[in-house]
C-alpha cells in the first residue's frame, strides 16, 4: 500500500516536504537545515526507488528563480554600479579556482580529462557546464564525473552556507540591521519646520518666482497670510510677516532659513476643508510617470511633501518616477486630495493581489530567451539555459517596471509564497534524482572522483569566503549571495534565503550567476582543448 502511495509523485512531494520541514526545524547547537533540509530527505527517498519528474522539478525552478529576479531587479542595476566590480572578481576566484582545482586534481592523480571537466562542472552543480563538458569531450566519461560530483556540489554548498555565519561569528539579523541602517542613512530623514518671512527681499514675490524647492530642496505644504491658513499655489505672493510651513531635510530647511528669515514653533493648523493624507500609488496609468508632470498644484490645489518608498521616506521632486506602492503624502483642499486620489489609485487591495499574466507573461520570455545560442566566433557559442532565461528576463523586466498596461511587479506575499512553492518542488525533484544513482556510482567508480568532486566544491568557497571577507571586506549577505551565484548554486541561494528576510543574497546572487556561467563555460571548452 505505502510502495504504491509512493508511486504517486504528488504524494511524494508533499511527504518529502513535510518531513523535511520537520528535519529543518531540529537545533543543534543554534544551527538548523531549515527548508534545505528536503533535499536530505528527498535524497534518501531517491536512493530508495520514489521519483519526482524532471518537469515538476523545472516547474519550481522557474517560479523560485522567476521570483528571485522580480524581488532582485530594482536593486539589482544599483548593485552592479556599486559592488559589481568586486562582486565579479570573487565569481572569477570561485571559478578559476574550481579549475585550477580540477587541472592539479588530473596531474596529481592521472584522471583522464573528460572525467575532469565533467567533474568541474558537478562540483558546480552547472547543467550547461556539462552540457559544454560532453559536446567538447564527446565521452560517456564526462558525464559520468558529473553524477558522481553533482551529490556533493549541491549538499556541499548548502552545508557551507549554513556553517559560514558561524564561522566568522556573523549574526545575519544584526548584519541585515547594520546594511539597512546604511541603506537609509543615504537618504536624508525628512522633518516639518514653520518659518516667518523676514526677508525683504523676498518680499512681493511669487513661490514660482522664488522656486522655492530647486533653490533650496524644501517643500512648501502651507502658508498662514493675515490670520488665515492657505494652500500653496505658484501664484502665492510672500509678504513680511507671513508663516511658511515646509518639509525637507535638515539641509533643505536650513536653506531655506537663509531664504525666508527666521524659524518659529508649532505647526500651522489645517482649516476645516483642508487636510493631508497619504495617498497609495496603485494606478498602471501614472507609474513611471514623473511628479512633476502631474502638475498636481496646479490641477488639484494640492502639494506632495513626502513620498514613502521601500520603507524609506524620499524627498518629492519633479523629476522623481513614480513607483507601483509609493505611499505619497499628500496637503490640500480635501476636495483636490478626493480627486488626487483618484488620480493616483489609492487602492490598498491591489496591492495584495496578484496577477498571474505578468508572471507567466515573464516566464515564458525567459524560457525563449534562454533558448537562445548566442555565437562570439572561434567555435564558441553560449546558451543561458533555463535558469539564466528566466532569470535575466526577470531581472529586466522588474527594472524596466511596467510596459503598457503590463506591471512587472510582485506584491511581497504573493512573491513569497510562490517562491517557497518553486523551491519545495525544485528541493525534493533535485534530491530524489541525486538519491537514486548516488549509491550505485560510488559502487561503479570509486571514490577517489566523489573525493575530487569534493575538493573542487569546498575549496573555491574557501577561497571566496577568504578573500570577500578580509581583502575586500564585504558584507556576510553579499558574501552569501556571491558564493552561491559564483557556484551556479540555486538550491545554496535556498539556503541563504531561508536564513535572513533580507533580499541581499538574491541581488547578489541575480549579480555574479549570469557571469559565473559564461566563465565556466569557457573555461571548460578551454580546458577540454589542452587536456
Amino acid at each position: 500500500m505505502l510502495t504504491d502511495l509512493l508511486q504517486n509523485s504528488y504524494f511524494s512531494v508533499f511527504l518529502i516536504v513535510a518531513l523535511g520541514f520537520v528535519l529543518g526545524r531540529i537545533k543543534i547547537k543554534g544551527l538548523s537545515l531549515d527548508v534545505s533540509a528536503v533535499i536530505f530527505i528527498a535524497l534518501a527517498f531517491g536512493h530508495w526507488g520514489v521519483t519526482i519528474p524532471k518537469e515538476l522539478g523545472n516547474f519550481g525552478l522557474v517560479l523560485f528563480i522567476f521570483t528571485i529576479g522580480i524581488q532582485a531587479g530594482p536593486g539589482f542595476f544599483h548593485s552592479f554600479k556599486s559592488k559589481g566590480k568586486t562582486l565579479i572578481l570573487i565569481t572569477l576566484l570561485i571559478v578559476a579556482s574550481a579549475c585550477l582545482t580540477g587541472l592539479g586534481a588530473k596531474f596529481l592523480f592521472d584522471v583522464d580529462g573528460p572525467s575532469i571537466v565533467g567533474l568541474i562542472a558537478g562540483a558546480l552543480t552547472s547543467t550547461p557546464g556539462l552540457a559544454v563538458a560532453i559536446d567538447s569531450t564527446h565521452s560517456p566519461l564526462a558525464s559520468i564525473a558529473y553524477g558522481i560530483a553533482y551529490p556533493f556540489g549541491v549538499i556541499g554548498v548548502i552545508l557551507f552556507v549554513k556553517l559560514l555565519p558561524k564561522l566568522f561569528g556573523v549574526d545575519l539579523k544584526e548584519e541585515a540591521h547594520r546594511l539597512e541602517r546604511e541603506r537609509r542613512s543615504q537618504f536624508p530623514e525628512l522633518a516639518t519646520k514653520l518659518f516667518k518671512v523676514t526677508n525683504p527681499s523676498v518680499a512681493g514675490r511669487t513661490l514660482a518666482q522664488l522656486n522655492i524647492r530647486a533653490v533650496t530642496g524644501a517643500v512648501v505644504s502651507r502658508l498662514k497670510k493675515n490670520g488665515e491658513v492657505l494652500m500653496p499655489s505658484a501664484h502665492t505672493v510672500l509678504e513680511e510677516g507671513d508663516s511658511v510651513q515646509a518639509v525637507g531635510s535638515e539641509e533643505a530647511l536650513n536653506n531655506l532659513e537663509s531664504l525666508l528669515g527666521v524659524r518659529e514653533e508649532g505647526e500651522l493648523p489645517l482649516e476645516q476643508n483642508q487636510g493631508i493624507e497619504s495617498l497609495l500609488l496603485t494606478r498602471k496609468e501614472v507609474i513611471n510617470k514623473q511628479l512633476g508632470g502631474l502638475n498636481l498644484q496646479k490641477n488639484f490645489g494640492c502639494t506632495v511633501t513626502s513620498i514613502r518608498r521601500s520603507g524609506i521616506d524620499i524627498a518629492p521632486s519633479p523629476e522623481l518616477s513614480l513607483k507601483f506602492g509609493d505611499k505619497l503624502t499628500v496637503v490640500g483642499e480635501q476636495k483636490g486630495i478626493r480627486a488626487a486620489a483618484r488620480l493616483f489609485g489609492n487602492d490598498a487591495k491591489r496591492l495584495s493581489d496578484t496577477d498571474f499574466f505578468p508572471i507567466a507573461m515573464g516566464i515564458v520570455l525567459g524560457v525563449l530567451f534562454g533558448r537562445l545560442n548566442i555565437s562570439f566566433g572561434s567555435g564558441f557559442s553560449f546558451s543561458p539555459g533555463l535558469t539564466g532565461g528566466v532569470l535575466m528576463m526577470a531581472l529586466f523586466l522588474s527594472a524596466i517596471g511596467k510596459t503598457g498596461p503590463i506591471l512587472w511587479s510582485m506584491s511581497a506575499s504573493s512573491n513569497q509564497l510562490l517562491r517557497q512553492l518553486g523551491l519545495l518542488l525544485f528541493l525534493a525533484e533535485v534530491g530524489t534524482s541525486a538519491g537514486k544513482t548516488l549509491v550505485a556510482t560510488f559502487q561503479e567508480s570509486g571514490f577517489l572522483l566523489f573525493g575530487l568532486g569534493a575538493v573542487v566544491t569546498v575549496v573555491p568557497m574557501l577561497l571566496a569566503a577568504l578573500v570577500g571577507r578580509f581583502v575586500f571586506r564585504i558584507s556576510m549577505l553579499d558574501l552569501l549571495g556571491t558564493i552561491t551565484g559564483g557556484m551556479t548554486s540555486t538550491p545554496g541561494l535556498a539556503a541563504a534565503d531561508s536564513m535572513t528576510d533580507s533580499n541581499i543574497p538574491g541581488v547578489a546572487y541575480a549579480t555574479v550567476y549570469p557571469i559565473a556561467m559564461v566563465f565556466l563555460i569557457l573555461f571548460i571548452q578551454l580546458i577540454a582543448m589542452v587536456v
